[in-house]
């Protein structure tokens, strides 16, 4: 870790646990309106609220992609970096937990890719080889089955990206209109990408 960020991550965990009392005008701002004050000022005693807010559920999600606790730590303090970097592009066209942790499952994925130590084995056919008929949907009631442990192993080896999705959608109850916006993508997109991941993970899970 470098020294500034260290730095950084020090200032926010201590403005974080500074405490203002009753005249405290910000504790009851929703994070829309809390964002919107950290845009204005810059002011890191206000980003260590967000940070109270969610770095537990940021961590959370970040172990999902990691392998031990002290990378998903190391991924969370990345992710709260980027985010105050990030802040002011969000636009407020969804809710801000769902920018958050959309943010959070693309930095995990990309850095799973990127990282030549965490190749995924995934012995299966790749499913472009496969005649698939992309036009019959799974029904979601064929992931809600699936026994949690299971599952649990199966996501650990299907593409990253794959998994991103399925954790929006199922897991943080996000929705197509709000994946088209998040992604940037169209509808019929987003749908086939939801489709090939739930045929991803079902395949997965039958290996297991």
């Amino acid at each position: 870790m470098t020294f500034l960020k260290k730095l950084f991550l020090i200032l926010v965990k201590n403005q974080s646990k500074f405490k203002l009392g009753t005249d405290d005008l910000y504790h009851a701002l929703t994070d829309e309106e809390l964002v919107k004050k950290i845009v204005e000022n810059n002011n890191p005693m206000l980003f260590g609220r967000l940070y109270d807010r969610y770095a537990k559920m940021v961590y959370n999600k970040c172990y999902g992609f990691a392998k031990t606790r002290s990378e998903a730590e190391d991924l969370t303090q990345d992710i709260f970096l980027l985010l105050f970097v990030k802040l002011k592009t969000f636009k407020g066209n969804s809710k801000f937990s769902t920018w958050l942790y959309s943010l959070t499952y693309n930095f995990c994925a990309n850095y799973v890719n990127r990282d030549k130590q965490k190749k995924i084995n995934d012995n299966s056919v790749p499913i472009e080889n496969q005649n698939h008929n992309f036009s019959t949907d799974i029904p979601d009631a064929d992931l809600f089955m699936m026994k949690s442990v299971k599952l649990e192993k199966a996501l650990r080896l299907i593409d990253p990206n794959d998994k991103s999705i399925l954790l929006l959608k199922y897991q943080d109850g996000v929705s197509i209109k709000e994946l088209i916006t998040l992604m940037d993508i169209s509808e019929s997109a987003i749908k086939m990408r939801l489709k090939r991941a739930k045929m991803r993970i079902i395949e997965m899970y039958n290996t297991l």
